[in-house]
């Protein structure tokens, strides 16, 4: 059994021994790869995000949104108690894998297409039987969810219980100076992108694809007509996709009449 092994299988008794004495929340960190499993009752410890998935895609350990709880540790309860975990798994069904970019470097990920209310869009069908958002314009929002995250551009509410208080990191913080190259990039790209859509329609994708707000919801702050939003939204997806993936422009579009002459027609040289 090779190192990696051992501390793979360490991490996963980690979190396993922590969620049998109760569910617990799950909270982001400035960290990548860690995650932080809070309980009112036991503390809260950082754990690598990698088991813990590992461990939701084993059936190990259920996640019902923010909440995860071991489900060999499962209390006897009322059948609401059953319902609720069983309305959970079934959204936890609902997983595809699709190619994402990061930095440049195309790589294979799992979608939870139930999280972001552009899974719920995507499976949406049009009056002709077509899916309402194109595969371009959800990866559009999916990259700028992505970079808007990887930017830590959501100020941090509590205590960064990760860092040492040597450190002097704990606080809820979340400037320049602590950011790392990859952070800032992200932050650039999510600067570019929402210049280049404009801030007419700009505020409802960091709605809808950053904060994960509701349809409904982003209507009712901005006082929109009923089922106009998914309109503006699939509008904005649209600019927002030819950003990351500017159309190309064939040799037809580019040739273009610049001058009628006859035959024997000679331009006049401007001195």
């Amino acid at each position: 059994m090779t190192q990696s092994t051992i501390e793979e299988n360490e991490a996963r008794r980690r979190i396993s021994s922590f969620l049998s004495k109760g569910p617990a929340m799950v909270q982001e960190t400035a960290v990548d790869g860690k995650l932080l499993l809070e309980s009112e009752e036991h503390g809260t410890i950082a754990v690598d995000t990698e088991a813990l998935v590992d461990l939701i895609g084993r059936g190990v350990v259920a996640r019902c949104d923010d909440k995860v709880r071991l489900v060999a540790a499962r209390p006897a309860g009322t059948q609401a108690v059953v319902a609720d975990e069983t309305a959970c798994q079934q959204r936890q069904c609902d997983f595809e894998t699709r190619v994402i970019e990061i930095d440049g470097v195309s790589a294979l990920a799992t979608v939870n297409l139930s999280e972001s209310p552009l899974g719920q869009l995507m499976r949406r069908k049009t009056r002709n039987g077509a899916p309402f958002l194109s595969l371009a314009e959800f990866e559009a929002g999916e990259r700028l969810r992505s970079d808007y995250t990887r930017g830590q551009i959501m100020p941090r509410l509590g205590a960064n219980w990760v860092a040492s208080v040597a450190s002097g990191k704990r606080g809820g913080g979340n400037g320049i100076a602590e950011l790392t190259d990859s952070a800032l990039a992200a932050r650039q790209r999510v600067d570019r992108a929402i210049v280049v859509v404009g801030p007419e329609l700009s505020g409802v994708l960091i709605d809808v694809c950053c904060f994960l707000k509701g349809l409904e919801q982003v209507e009712l702050e901005r006082g929109w007509p009923v089922r106009s939003a998914k309109i503006v939204l699939k509008t904005a997806l649209g600019v927002l996709s030819r950003h990351y993936r500017p159309q190309s422009v064939t040799p037809s579009q580019t040739k273009r009449m610049l001058h009628w002459g006859s035959e024997d027609y000679r331009p006049a040289l401007d001195r």
